[in-house]
């Protein structure tokens, strides 16, 4: 079975990313949900990405040390802001197995960029069509799955508003959706072995 590392979105480390991640160890894999910001959990979107201004280079220097005692052959996965984190680490920390991307992604060329995508490594990303932040970010999604190649890379579009429909204790959740981006995790990690 698979070791992933998820990272949470900007509403911290919510209950639903805890079911989440729950959801894939119960598949048998061994699942890290380090919380960065300290137990914090903002009461919105908006106070989340201030506190993420607020901690600026010290969020990427905490996912950073959340790794540093795993194994290099993880893989990285995050909702949202925890995508940023979890695709960085997937482009520039050696070893990889593959990333699952949730509800944004980061282009893989331009200034924003933290470099090539990786040869050989798997990757997933998973969004919603009535996702005004994903909205912004399909064309960097649709540009990794090109990048990484048809063999290695999968492109999930769901019927979902908003943003963070994968996490149970939001308002934004769609249950359906968020299931179908669970089966496909799982189906992801299994073929990982």
């Amino acid at each position: 079975m698979a070791e992933v590392v998820l990272f949470h979105h900007a509403r911290g480390l919510t209950p639903g990313v805890g079911q989440f991640a729950d959801s894939l160890r119960s598949a048998g894999h061994v699942v890290h949900t380090p919380d960065l910001f300290d137990g914090i959990l903002p009461a919105s979107l908006d106070a989340g990405l201030a506190l993420v201004r607020e901690l600026g280079d010290e969020l990427d220097a905490r996912a950073d040390r959340a790794v540093d005692a795993l194994p290099d052959a993880v893989v990285y996965a995050g909702f949202s802001v925890g995508e940023s984190l979890a695709q960085r680490l997937a482009q520039t920390r050696p070893g990889a197995r593959g990333a699952l991307l949730y509800e944004s992604c980061i282009p893989v060329t331009g200034e924003w960029a933290f470099g090539p995508w990786p040869d050989g490594v798997p990757v997933q990303v998973h969004g919603a069509d009535g996702d005004e932040f994903f909205a912004e970010d399909l064309p960097a999604a649709q540009g990794l799955i090109e990048a990484a190649g048809p063999d290695l890379a999968e492109l999930f579009l769901y019927p979902a508003e908003g943003h963070l429909f994968t996490d149970s204790s939001l308002p934004t959740y769609d249950a359906g959706a968020a299931a179908l981006v669970l089966a496909r995790s799982r189906e992801f990690l299994a073929r990982l072995g």
